[in-house]
């Protein structure tokens, strides 16, 4: 099975560039690793710890560990990889990290290359990323690596009778940190008893979302204090159910601030048109003609066609709608939820721990179709009681939930 995963990915070299001709993200994945070994050469001959994530959601889990050792262990140089092009574009420049680049496709030339090149003090991989051949090479140099916030599942190869080569990468692992007692079971079904449920760092890291100051006075010129619906990190699928709702439904004291996962000119403006209620962009508002005669109260829809406000954005919302669970790739609801509002996602949602966790106590209301869709925000509108109630169970879950952190770097500070 190994001889089979080299070959997998060695064809995976060959085939890709070619992809990259006809799709823009594959060109990003393919063009963003040709610099990788050029910025980890700043890295040489230096005290490295290296995080790696696969997209924005683990870059999240990893973020409250980097934030603690750039405040405590400042002789430390920051590596960051990730693996797919949506986290990379987005946190490219992260200032707490030294260097940020794509991780590079798991040869075994790349692995040993990549390896003898940072040769890092500590690794620290998160959540489900494990790729077999820089797991060996971590293992063969002897340097210590960890898991946070892990998740395994029962279908994963580790746990197959053909899955050898797999289990046998997890050998390079010091410890595991998982979210749930499920994850640690496993591992231990398969000898693995260095293992501790720690939960998820990300609780920490949304927890501190309420110590910094989340006024946008844009958005709050916008809200005009009344009701209103937030909807993050939307897709088509999301956005169909969203606007059939708004033009046939919505009253005229109801608000709607949509910030859709894809922010390219031609999405935006068939968002826009698709709306039959008065409706501005964020870039109309910030462009130095529209700024100054500009009424935002004026508008019942705000299409936000920028990133990196969104979390500032839920602090005004009475509910908050998180898109991607109509997609199987549900974006991150405890930025809402720490809030203390009512969350409501679609219905492909069990891979996050969180979310079924959040539906299983009342916090989170799932969805599946336009019906569902409709119900729910009418209820939510109409029934304060209930919509307080919803809000206080995610903001107790929040609470309930936080120390990963600190558990992490308890270990840390006997290793660093």
């Amino acid at each position: 099975m190994k001889f089979l995963y080299d070959l997998l990915v060695f064809i995976a070299s060959l085939l890709l560039p070619i992809i990259a001709i006809f799709n823009a993200k594959i060109k990003l994945f393919v063009n963003g690793r040709k610099e990788t070994f050029s910025k980890i050469s700043s890295l040489k001959n230096k005290k490295t710890i290296w995080f790696h994530v696969a997209s924005l959601g683990e870059f999240e889990q990893a973020r409250p560990i980097i934030e603690e050792i750039k405040k405590n262990y400042k002789q430390y140089k920051i590596l960051v990889t990730f693996f797919s092009p949506s986290g990379y574009e987005v946190r490219k420049n992260y200032d707490l990290a030294d260097v940020v680049c794509y991780l590079p496709l798991d040869t075994k030339s790349n692995a040993k290359k990549f390896i003898e090149n940072v040769n890092p003090e500590f690794a620290i991989f998160i959540k489900y990323e494990f790729w077999p051949n820089l797991l060996n090479e971590l293992k063969r140099k002897e340097i210590p690596t960890i898991l946070v916030s892990g998740i395994l599942r029962e279908k994963q190869l580790f746990f197959k009778n053909y899955g050898g080569f797999m289990k046998k990468s997890l050998e390079a692992f010091h410890h595991f940190y998982v979210q749930n007692q499920e994850s640690s079971d496993l591992l231990k079904s398969i000898n693995f008893k260095n293992v501790t449920v720690a939960g998820d760092t990300r609780f920490d890291r949304v927890s501190k979302i309420l110590e910094q100051d989340n006024t946008l006075e844009f958005i709050n010129q916008f809200k005009e204090n009344k009701y209103t619906v937030v909807a993050g990190s939307t897709w088509s699928e999301d956005e169909k159910l969203l606007v059939n709702y708004i033009n046939n439904n919505a009253s005229d004291d109801e608000k709607f601030i949509i910030a859709p996962h894809n922010i390219k000119g031609d999405a935006i403006l068939e968002l826009q048109k698709s709306i039959n209620k008065k409706v501005i962009k964020y870039t109309d508002v910030i462009s130095s003609a529209v700024e100054k005669s500009v009424r935002l109260e004026e508008y019942q829809v705000f299409i936000i066609d920028t990133i990196g406000i969104l979390t500032k954005i839920y602090a005004a919302a009475n509910v908050a709608y998180v898109g991607g669970g109509l997609k199987t790739g549900l974006h991150n609801i405890l930025e809402p939820a720490t809030f203390g509002i009512p969350v409501v996602i679609g219905n492909k949602y069990d891979k996050f721990k969180e979310a079924v966790d959040l539906v299983k106590i009342g916090g989170c209301i799932s969805i599946k179709n336009q019906e569902e869709f409709t119900q729910n925000f009418i209820m939510l509108k109409e029934d304060e009681n209930f919509r307080n109630l919803t809000g206080v169970i995610n903001k107790k879950y929040i609470e309930d939930n936080l120390g990963a952190t600190k558990l992490i770097m308890n270990y840390l500070k006997t290793k660093l």
